[in-house]
């Protein structure tokens, strides 16, 4: 059976690299949420085995849903990474603290996303 990511992202362009990078790798399956509210409503309905997310999005953003994910006993396992245009190491700290387990900046290589959901999945 695929496993399954949830990707949570505001650009419709970035979730389509995200998803085609995911794609590439083979047995995995995606699924989009263009806001952190709409992946909050995904995730009890889906079983996703990891959750990538940005960290600027309108409603709830990506620092908020880390909290909620790493928070929540249902969750708190569950590898999370954040890719955003956020690159200071203030900001890498800050989503690192909350449970986010990688971060990567944007632009990012395709090669390094699917080595971090290798690390995390295989």
């Amino acid at each position: 059976m695929p496993k399954k990511i949830l990707i949570a992202e505001d650009s419709p362009t970035m979730r389509a690299l995200i998803a085609s990078a995911i794609a590439a790798m083979g047995d995995y399956e995606t699924v989009e949420a263009a806001n952190g509210f709409e992946a909050l409503r995904i995730l009890p309905r889906e079983k996703v085995d990891m959750v990538i997310t940005d960290i600027n999005m309108p409603d709830i953003n990506g620092l908020e849903l880390v909290n909620f994910i790493k928070t929540n006993p249902l969750y708190k396992d569950m590898p999370l990474l954040i890719i955003s245009t956020e690159g200071s190491e203030r900001d890498r700290q800050k989503g690192l603290q909350l449970g986010a387990d990688g971060y990567l900046v944007k632009p990012f290589s395709p090669a390094d996303l699917q080595a971090f959901i290798r690390q995390f999945l295989a």
